[in-house]
């Protein structure tokens, strides 16, 4: 049905040379249960780790592609990071909990663990070769950039395709770490352009030695999230919790790849929390079939991922791109936080914490704090969704919101009215609760991108209305932590 559903070698040749290329490379894989629990089944590798920079390409950073790196990314915490954001700045009592996708190796954004995920299958059942085959990694920034650091690291060439108009420090990072300069695939665009990321992949793949690894649509993407992001979330949620009474009501996401939406479903069969989806509302593709062009960077779209859940879907909600645009001016400049400590009477801590939400995860609280809103939470309510990076990749965005919105003069009269728009202001528009109608509504829309433009079959494409289906996909993962044990013994650790 779905070529990476498998649990088979599909090519033992290639197999066996990818064997043979980890065993001279003396890399070992981490399983995906290892990185859903490092606290209980990574503590062997402690020792080891506390020499290696989170930021090289040592095969041994696999080993910290999870949840619980401590701040300066070289050893483990008991709880992933995480910010409870007061009412003070989200206009509501209920506990917006932000997860902090910062503490990951490499990339300092999650989507690394999106790229783990995506490639296991692929060489556990010898559909890749590390030596032959080059692994092209389709993305609107933080993805590719993930796919390049496992593809280094793993020893093989990487190609990153992602639109041109992202941000410099995107870019700025990827020519330090790809083979050559060409291995940077600039599509027109930005955020909104996946069709034509879509279309630059259709023709690296007439090159036989190119593999794409859609995050989009492989359900390795959907798995990593699911078994060991929403495990992680769960944790947090569980120490924000303590003794007290607190009921997990949602979890919020940007739509992106559909990827990290898979933890809702994670936290939906423990908790029984909604789901709710968040997109750009310049471009309201799942709220009212609609298109255009954002800012939000990091959630791709004008089109329903494979991958994404819709009938287990509640919400869908709409953010303007001027909030994250605007919030991260006020978030990130010394006007900005002076006004959030001497005015909002916010604590110097938290301000500065604040630095470790980028524009999705800006994107991200604002929809959790609508939806508290919209459902009246109250203090024994929490919301919980993620940041999947953090400011240092948006700083050259700074000084194009500051022209775009102030004329280049953001002074305090201007922080303040940021605030007083974007979280005074924050209303219950554009916020869909979906019902059966609505779900199918949205997953229809899956069919002109996979059906008629993509090539997956029909009876594929409509399998996914079935949570039977996904929850059958969990037992792969369990078969792909098989193979990966067998691979490492068969590449040399026993």
């Amino acid at each position: 049905m779905f070529d990476e559903l498998t649990t088979e070698v599909i090519d033992e040749a290639v197999y066996d040379r990818a064997v043979a290329h980890f065993r001279d490379l003396k890399v070992r894989l981490p399983r995906m249960s290892e990185l859903a629990n490092p606290p209980g089944l990574l503590a062997g590798f402690d020792e080891t780790l506390a020499d290696i920079d989170p930021d090289a390409a040592d095969p041994m950073n696999l080993f910290r592609v999870h949840w619980f790196n401590d701040a300066d990314r070289r050893g483990r915490v008991d709880v992933p990071a995480h910010l409870v954001l007061p009412p003070e700045l989200t206009g509501t009592e209920a506990k917006i909990i932000v997860v902090l996708g910062a503490r990951f190796p490499m990339i300092r954004a999650h989507k690394v663990l999106a790229a783990y995920g995506c490639l296991i299958p692929k060489l556990m059942s010898g559909r890749f070769d590390p030596e032959a085959n080059r692994a092209v990694w389709p993305s609107t920034g933080n993805y590719c950039r993930g796919g390049v650091a496992i593809s280094k690291i793993l020893g093989c060439r990487g190609v990153a395709v992602l639109p041109e108009g992202m941000s410099r420090e995107r870019f700025d990072w990827l020519s330090e770490w790809v083979a050559d300069p060409a291995d940077i695939v600039r599509t027109p665009g930005t955020e909104s352009n996946v069709k034509e990321i879509y279309d630059a992949c259709a023709e690296l793949a007439r090159d036989r030695s190119n593999v794409i690894l859609n995050q989009f649509s492989e359900f390795g993407n959907y798995l990593a999230h699911r078994l060991v992001t929403g495990p992680a979330l769960e944790t947090v949620f569980r120490a924000v919790k303590g003794d007290g009474p607190l009921d997990l009501a949602a979890y919020v996401a940007g739509t992106g790849s559909a990827g990290t939406l898979a933890a809702g479903d994670y936290l939906k069969e423990r908790h029984g929390s909604r789901i709710c989806a968040v997109e750009a509302l310049e471009c309201p593709t799942m709220l009212y079939n609609g298109f255009g062009e954002h800012n939000i960077q990091g959630i791709g779209d004008k089109h329903v991922p494979l991958i994404q859940n819709v009938m287990n879907m509640d919400f869908v909600a709409g953010v303007s791109d001027a909030g994250p645009d605007m919030l991260n001016m006020l978030f990130n400049t010394d006007t900005g936080m002076s006004y959030l400590v001497g005015r909002r009477g916010l604590s110097e801590d938290l301000v500065r914490d604040l630095r470790d939400m980028g524009l999705s995860g800006i994107a991200n609280a604002l929809s959790a704090a609508k939806l508290a809103r919209y459902l009246g939470l109250g203090a024994r309510d929490a919301i919980i969704t993620v940041a999947t990076d953090g400011a240092e990749l948006y700083e050259t965005e700074l000084d194009k919101a500051s022209e775009k919105y102030f004329d280049g003069r953001f002074d305090e009269i201007a922080a303040a009215e940021t605030f007083g728009r974007h979280i005074l202001g924050l209303g219950t528009d554009h916020l869909l609760e979906l019902n059966k109608a609505g779900r199918d509504r949205v997953f229809n829309l899956g069919y002109y991108t996979w059906v008629e433009q993509q090539g997956v079959g029909l009876d594929a494409f409509e399998t996914r209305r079935s949570q039977d289906f996904w929850n059958g996909l969990v037992d792969y993962a369990q078969g792909w932590d098989e193979r990966i044990e067998q691979f490492n013994r068969q590449s040399g650790w026993n």
